[in-house]
């Protein structure tokens, strides 16, 4: 059995994943693209030593944040952590709100050996950016003449997206797929409380990258990371950039369950904050009475 814990940011699946593991003997993978930097802790939630008491988890803190990586090569490593765990007679546990990462883990996407650079696009031409897009093998259907679109697909094409209108099947017959959800306005309120909660550690976390003008991928892809380099530019108020942070991490939570509403076939469960013990009741009694048990 494989069993896949997904939803917006701020839900409680890292709670769950660690309770899991305990119940069903086992590991956890992390399916969160910016949890694979070390170093970034605060921004991205990552689960702490003590969080983890001590379960074995995979795929974090793997890469520098100068490093590339790439949902190609997020597909290599978590398949090969799957046999790993599954070797073991543990059970595999993935969480995390990566939609494209599950998806080129578990289903049957084949990506090019050859993975693509990550290169400035707007240097190129419009031929170029075609050709760039074309590499991918998508068969997309766009406007070749719309150059601040072909800008915008290609970035996404290289930020590791998947079609979304792409049908791949599940290449693991035992996966079970839980979401956790909650009412929109009780998950935008946990967000914004959650944030200012972290703010002061997250500062320092980030001050070091912004003062030395380091923008890698990871920094320039993550909430809570770009947003602050207008602040050490005095481009921007911390009341402004705060604001910012909490409304692209509402946004992306809504993305995230549209995007899990869409693709995946998830049996979801509304949290219960108050007693996150029934919750975890609620979905232990939904695992063991599945056949696949």
């Amino acid at each position: 059995m494989i069993i896949v814990i997904v939803g917006p940011t701020g839900v409680g699946k890292t709670k769950l994943s660690i309770e899991l593991a305990k119940i069903y003997n086992g590991e956890i993978i992390n399916a969160d693209s910016m949890q694979i930097y070390e170093g970034l802790n605060i921004g991205t939630a990552k689960v702490t030593k003590e969080e983890k008491q001590g379960i074995k988890h995979h795929l974090f803190d793997i890469k520098k944040v100068d490093e590339t990586y790439t949902v190609f090569d997020y597909q290599k490593d978590a398949r090969e952590k799957i046999n790993e765990i599954k070797s073991k007679n543990k059970i595999p546990i993935f969480v995390g709100g990566t939609g494209y990462y599950l998806k080129s883990a578990l289903y049957d996407y084949n990506f090019k050996e050859e993975e693509k650079e990550i290169i400035d696009c707007e240097s190129l031409t419009n031929e170029e950016l075609i050709e760039r897009i074309e590499s991918f093998e998508y068969g997309i259907v766009y406007d070749r003449n719309n150059r601040k679109r072909l800008l915008r697909l290609l970035s996404r094409l290289e930020n590791g997206e998947i079609p979304q209108k792409e049908d791949f099947t599940c290449l693991y017959k035992d996966v079970l797929f839980i979401g956790l959800t909650t009412e929109r306005d009780v998950l935008y309120q946990k967000i914004n409380e959650r944030f200012d909660k972290m703010l002061i550690p997250l500062i320092d976390e980030v001050k070091p990258y912004c003062l030395k003008n380091i923008k890698t991928k990871a920094l320039m892809t993550g909430i809570g990371y770009k947003e602050f380099y207008a602040f050490f530019d005095n481009r921007k108020t911390l009341q402004e950039v705060v604001e910012e942070c909490k409304k692209n991490s509402r946004n992306y939570a809504k993305r995230q369950y549209t995007w899990f509403e869409n693709q995946m076939n998830i049996e979801w469960f509304s949290v219960n904050y108050e007693n996150f013990k029934e919750t975890i009741e609620k979905i232990v009694l939904y695992i063991d009475n599945q056949s696949i048990i």
